[in-house]
């Protein structure tokens, strides 16, 4: 299955230029643990950095910054990565962990954003999978044992 097939498309953005607070007060409102920063090109939106809650704590609130004259920009995660959306789950989770991100944007062919894939989801579809994996032996096995009686 494509990873296209299962992101998020509804990504909360903001812009380079947009203030670490704005980042913050976006992530709060939205119950998300980070934002897309994205550039407008051509009239579409291509992911440029990520901005997590850990990045504010880190780069803002730790070292007494201040949110309003900082930048998403300015603290992006600088080893940016994102994912095309033919690429396969068991890939995209091959990439994330070799990356050692929890968070990787989905793009398209021509780099533009398609949505957002978490650990979080990744972990609530595979155990869904296993889940009906073993659901399907116990009903296996009952199907057997009432064959047998």
């Amino acid at each position: 299955m494509p990873i296209g097939e299962i992101c998020n498309r509804e990504v909360v953005i903001v812009s380079p230029d947009d203030s670490a607070l704005e980042a913050a007060k976006l992530m709060r409102q939205n119950h998300v643990g980070s934002v897309l920063v994205v550039e407008e090109r051509g009239g579409r939106r291509v992911p440029v950095g990520i901005v997590t809650d850990r990045d504010l704590i880190m780069e803002i609130v730790a070292p007494e910054l201040d949110p309003n004259v900082i930048t998403a920009g300015d603290i992006m995660a600088p080893d940016f990565s994102s994912i095309d959306e033919g690429t396969g789950i068991y890939e995209a989770i091959q990439h994330m962990r070799g990356k050692g991100i929890r968070r990787l944007p989905v793009v398209d062919n021509g780099g533009a954003l398609v949505g957002i894939v978490t650990m979080d989801d990744l972990l609530v579809l595979l155990a869904d999978e296993l889940n009906s994996l073993a659901r399907l032996v116990a009903r296996e096995q009952q199907k057997e044992a009432s064959s047998r009686h």
